[in-house]
This record gives C-alpha cells, structure tokens and sequence, in this order.
C-alpha cells in the first residue's frame, strides 16, 4: 500500500512505476504546462503523464528540463494517438514526441484507443520499440477485456498498464480484476471525475479524515492499488492531490465510494468512439 509520494508499482517486466503522477490532458502547452510539470517536480511528483495529440509535450519536456532533477529519477508516459496507428507511422509518431520532449528513452508508451483494425499493428512497433530499448515499457489506454485479449492472442509482450476512465462512478470492477488477475497495473485518468467530487459521502468522509473530497478519491484509487494520475495546472492544487499520504481509508470506507458507480462515463466508451 503506497504510504509515499516515493512508493512505486513494480510492473510485469520489473520497472517501477509511481503510484501517484500528474496528468496534463488539457494543459496548454508553454508557460502553462511548463509550470504545472516544474510545481509538480518540485512537490515529489516523479510521474508525468502526457500525450501526443495533448500538443503539449514539448512544454512538458520543458518543465522536466527547468526543474533541474536528473532525467533517470523520471518516470514518463506518453501515447501515440488515433491518427498515427499503424506500424510504420507508429513508429514515425514516436521519434516525433520524442524529439518534442527532449529526451532519448521513454519510460512507457501507450497506445491512446483501441482503433480498430490497426491496434494489433500498432502494438508491434510498440513491441519493437521495448525490444530495441528506446523504450522501458510499454501498454495500452482504454482497452475493454475484449481488447486485452485480442491483444494476449495476437502478441508476444503483455502490456504493463491499461490506463482508463475510473473514479467512483466508473469502478470497472471487472476490468480491474481481469488487469490484477494478470499482473497488469491499472492507471486512472479523470480519477476526479473531471471535478464533479459534489457528493455528500465525499464530504462527510472528508470531514471524517480531514481531507477534501478529491484527496478522499485520490486515496481511494490507491487503497484499490490503481496508479492515478490527477490533472492540475495549480502549484497549490498540484501540492493538495499529493497530500495523501498521511493517512489511509477504511475497508469500509472504500466499499462505500466503490458503491457509488453508475457506471458513468465523463469521455467516450472504447467500444464507441469516433476520434
């Protein structure tokens, strides 16, 4: 159970991955992201979660170089996005946000949606991409069980991560169990439910531990060993979202939020997207 900023999950292929990172869906690029990456740094965050199609990672490499901490204390993600799948321009997308965030090895790439008919492709230059060390590791986002075993038929590396929608009204419990049944670490995007924390057993919990309704959440997903990865672009904010390491959830407690899913989705459902 992650008790630190510091603790790590130690993925299928034996890297370390933080529990807890930032995410910059949304995040203009520059100044704006610079400074969350940079405040993110310099309050112990050592994961940050970006992506191709977010057009903004060379601000994010911009921040990890302003921040002054050596690139090895790192761990960072990026996706290829929908456009790019394929095996050649997979490949080419790569080298591009590679070259955007200023850095020679990724620590995991992931494949942004399941697009059908070209994830398989894209999941072997993914594949050769580990194989040939530009890479530490590597996964998949927004893949349903159905996805994930098209993939374990069809490949030879089982990804590390599936990051999805999860929070506590989207508790993928199934998924959740397939993922942890089969060493592969679940990673939550949106774990605030993009800020609609208005619910009063939110509250009344926050008022129980003496933490905001988002610290509760942020919590939860640990007690449920789920890596997350909150979005802010407030230092302040950024610093409260890491302040959850001080105290732990009921078994409880965390059957209370895990009972509040409806199932719920803020983006799209991978079996039905159209980007």
């Amino acid at each position: 159970m992650a008790t630190s900023i510091t603790d790590r999950s130690v993925l299928n292929n034996g890297v370390e991955m933080p529990w807890l990172g930032l995410g910059v869906w949304k995040a203009k690029d520059g100044d704006e992201v610079t400074l969350a990456v940079r405040s993110a740094i310099e309050a112990g965050y050592r994961s940050l979660d970006t992506a191709a199609v977010y057009g903004n990672e060379a601000g994010v490499g911009e921040g990890i170089r302003q921040s002054g901490i050596d690139r090895d204390q790192l761990f960072i993600t990026t996706k290829v996005w929908n456009a790019d799948q394929g095996y050649e321009s997979t490949l080419k997308a790569f080298d591009e946000s590679m070259k955007k965030l200023g850095i020679d090895t990724l620590d995991l790439y992931l494949i942004h949606w399941p697009v059908k008919g070209k994830y398989l492709e894209t999941w072997r230059a993914l594949e050769k991409l580990y194989r040939d060390g530009y890479v530490r590791a590597i996964g998949v986002s927004n893949f349903h069980i159905h996805h994930l075993e098209d993939l374990r038929q069809h490949s030879e590396i089982t990804p590390v991560v599936d990051q999805v929608e999860y929070h506590p009204l989207l508790t993928q419990k199934e998924l959740l169990a397939y993922c942890q049944e089969r060493n592969i670490q679940m990673e939550a995007w949106s774990p605030l439910m993009q800020g609609n924390l208005d619910h009063p057993l939110l509250a009344e919990l926050g008022q129980k531990y003496g933490k905001s309704p988002a610290q509760i959440v942020i919590r939860w997903d640990l007690e449920n060993r789920v890596v997350t990865i909150p979005k802010s672009i407030t230092p302040e904010r950024i610093r409260q979202n890491a302040d959850v390491f001080d105290f732990s959830l009921s078994a409880e407690d965390v059957e209370k939020i895990s009972a509040l899913n409806e199932n719920k989705r803020f983006g799209a459902d991978p079996d039905n997207f159209n980007f």
